[in-house]
């Protein structure tokens, strides 16, 4: 994916993860009930998701998965006449994400390196590789590895997230809710970004020189056999 089209997927989420808080405040504010405020929260984004979605005809993982959790959280938000529910909605949500980041791994490429690649494959701060990242996912056994702990403590992260989410949701007034949920969106972000890059900067994720890199100064065994790599760990 282009650095363009990167960053319309790094836009598309803050808008994402807005666009509800915002919508929610100035329904209240025209004296809409919470209900229905909370209601349309969850149909607007989703519709506008799936619009962008069917106009781009471009597919990448982040913008699939930002629009099922918004098209489930539709679906959530039909099953239950209470505020309450409503406002947990996205705690139970953001429990399944957390769960798929972990069944993630037992069934295929780790979620944090497909949400990751449209945003930093071109603009990867690694120099002299030459490789895309599809090469050194098969090559590079640490390279894999990183992807798959950062994985684990971003579903770990999410769950923690979620929890909170769910706690607020019954126990706080309910119009600081939406907001303070996005606040926690927010903050749990900022905090596994940073966890994840330090954890990257002492693994040697951004050194060329560092050992994880050392099997492309090898042949690559690709071309010698003629086979495809397996890219087991």
């Amino acid at each position: 994916m282009s650095a363009p089209s990167g960053r319309r997927t790094l836009l598309r989420l803050l808008v994402d993860l807005l666009v509800p808080a915002v919508l929610y405040y100035l329904l209240r504010a025209a004296g809409v009930s919470v209900y229905l405020s909370l209601l349309v929260t969850a149909v607007v984004p989703a519709a506008m998701g799936t619009y962008l979605l069917v106009r781009e005809r471009r597919v990448d993982g982040l913008s699939v998965f930002l629009t099922a959790m918004m098209l489930l959280g539709v679906g959530a938000s039909l099953i239950s006449g209470s505020e309450r529910f409503l406002l947990a909605r996205e705690g139970w949500l953001t429990a399944a994400v957390g769960l798929w980041f972990l069944a993630g791994l037992r069934v295929g490429t780790p979620l944090t390196f497909l949400f990751s690649r449209p945003l930093l494959e071109h603009r990867f701060p690694v120099r002299g590789t030459g490789e895309s990242w599809d090469v050194l996912w098969e090559r590079l056994p640490r390279f894999r590895r990183a992807w798959r702990v950062t994985t684990v403590l971003w579903g770990a992260g999410t769950l923690l997230d979620s929890a909170a989410r769910v706690v607020m949701a019954y126990t706080l007034p309910v119009d600081a809710v939406p907001a303070l949920g996005t606040a926690l969106y927010a903050g749990t972000s900022i905090t596994l970004m940073v966890i994840t890059n330090v954890y990257f900067v002492t693994v040697g994720l951004f050194d060329r020189r560092s050992a994880m890199y050392a099997p492309l100064d090898l042949p690559d065994p690709r071309r010698i056999s003629g086979a495809p790599s397996t890219g087991s760990p």
